[in-house]
């Protein structure tokens, strides 16, 4: 039985390494993740973001985050599910958490920045709707793809 949670402090470094994880496996860790992963309090709760984690009984299996860009246009961010645990439907949980929550605070748009290495999670997200557009204003060098979905 999996459960979306809020984020708490207690599960910061659990956050981290299932982050750094999957960021270290593609080879797409850059400072720009480091400094969310070290400090996710102070550079996505604080700024009006919210971090939902996934557990099985206590164990944080997966996260994402979403982060304030511009009035009513949040960053999917730091999506990540525990590789023994993928395949189960959890990235679908934090998605649709996520979009729930964007809704909510009456989003209007929903962006994110990715790379085409990750073909499942880039599958995911044209699932549920969202649409390549033009790289541009990204924080990541190895982002080459940028997604939008409109609410």
């Amino acid at each position: 039985m999996i459960e979306i949670v809020n984020y708490k402090s207690e599960w910061k470094e659990a956050f981290k390494q299932l982050n750094l994880s999957w960021l270290t496996k593609y080879n797409l860790c850059e400072e720009a993740d480091l400094l969310v992963l070290n400090n996710p309090e102070q550079t996505i709760l604080e700024k009006g973001g919210t971090i939902f984690l996934a557990l099985s009984g206590i164990e944080v299996v997966g996260t994402a985050a979403m982060i304030p860009e511009h009035e009513g246009i949040y960053e999917l961010a730091k999506m990540s599910v525990a590789e023994n645990w993928q395949g189960r439907g959890i990235s679908k949980l934090l998605l649709e958490k996520c979009l729930e929550w964007a809704k909510v605070k009456s989003a209007v748009k929903i962006e994110l920045f990715s790379n085409s290495q990750l073909i499942n999670a880039l599958a995911l997200y044209k699932k549920y709707g969202f649409a390549d557009v033009e790289v541009k204003d990204s924080p990541f060098v190895t982002a080459d793809i940028k997604m939008e979905l409109m609410l």
